[in-house]
């Protein structure tokens, strides 16, 4: 009888501990993205290509991967009229640790269209440039994609100027070569010498860095010098902001374990047919917000919502957002409507 209920202790036992690790696992990957950090962490050191999954299944690097080869790759996640949302599976050689993290959890690329005759765009933040979410500006903004977009220094200040609803709020940050903005209701990504190119009154914008490609053309010093002003050979989660020819503006953005260098991501692009880009904010500090039928979607790269102070869980926030949201509906005078 003793060992009838030594018996059935034990079993309740492995039943707690197997609950209390999978409660904490869930929380682990709710509030830390555990299982695209344990990704990170084993191909950050890599200088091996980053591959792309094929429509085939089969795996091939990037450079020689061609634009209808990547376009058949990219599953669709989310499309309603004005906005596509797709993705296709990353990796690369990581040793047998990294191998097995990506065989296990996947890697993954997200690519954001938005139409900007379907959408507006425009810059968001709290009074005094309180730290923010994206899920948080998604919401308050009743917009359907959201992400933070410039640097941000140790006090939690944006680097780099700001400009909402026509008004300087933040001055300029050294000389720092992208930007994000709208001007006479059409919106602009790419480098800085488009805000002398594009018509009309820059009414929303940011300056962010590094811009990294002009008319289809990826700046030399992307891969030649990746380095020498930013950490371009580094693998991290990446962010870039760009535009078609057509108007349309593109973000491609590194999703769960989707570590990209800048020359990488600058190559999606290209191949997605963009013609001018810039980088927005990554690492760490990566968030972005999509609003589906199905309910908003979140991806942050780290801990945005635990009150963490230590080092690598401590909580990520960010002060400036780019909101995109659908136009109000055009007003017909009354005579109109009458006749």
């Amino acid at each position: 009888m003793a060992k009838t209920r030594f018996g059935g202790c034990l079993r309740i036992v492995i039943t707690v501990v197997l609950a209390t690790v999978a409660v904490v696992y869930l929380a682990a990957e709710v509030f830390l993205n555990v299982n695209s950090n344990v990704v990170a962490r084993l191909v950050k050191d890599s200088r091996q290509p980053m591959q792309v999954r094929l429509n085939s299944g089969e795996w091939k690097n990037l450079a020689e991967v061609s634009r209808e080869e990547l376009r058949a790759s990219m599953k669709k996640r989310h499309s309603e009229t004005g906005l596509s949302w797709t993705s296709f599976r990353v990796r690369r050689d990581a040793g047998m640790a990294g191998d097995a993290a990506q065989a296990l959890f996947g890697a993954e690329v997200n690519v954001v269209v938005l139409r900007p005759e379907i959408f507006d765009f425009a810059v968001s933040f709290k009074k005094g440039f309180t730290l923010t979410t994206a899920k948080e500006r998604l919401r308050e903004e009743n917009a359907w994609f959201a992400i933070n977009a410039n640097f941000r220094d140790p006090k939690g200040r944006p680097m780099g100027w700001v400009i909402h609803e026509g008004k300087s709020e933040n001055k300029s940050f050294g000389d720092w070569s992208g930007c994000f903005f709208v001007s006479d209701g059409k919106p602009y990504a790419g480098p800085k010498s488009l805000l002398e190119e594009a018509p009309g009154r820059v009414t929303e914008g940011v300056q962010v860095y590094p811009s990294v490609m002009k008319n289809h053309t990826v700046f030399s010093y992307v891969e030649q010098k990746p380095d020498e002003f930013f950490n371009g050979s580094e693998l991290s989660y990446r962010s870039l902001a760009g535009m078609r020819q057509d108007g349309s503006i593109v973000f491609v953005l590194s999703g769960d374990g989707g570590l990209m260098n800048v020359a990488e991501i600058a190559d999606v692009a290209r191949r997605l047919d963009v013609q001018h880009a810039t980088l927005m904010d990554g690492g760490r500090a990566l968030q972005y917000s999509i609003r589906t039928t199905k309910g908003p979607w979140h991806f942050r790269a780290a801990n945005t919502e635990l009150p963490i102070d230590r080092h690598p869980f401590d909580r990520q926030r960010s002060p400036v957002y780019l909101t995109a949201r659908h136009r109000a509906p055009e007003i017909i005078a009354a005579e109109a409507i009458g006749e």
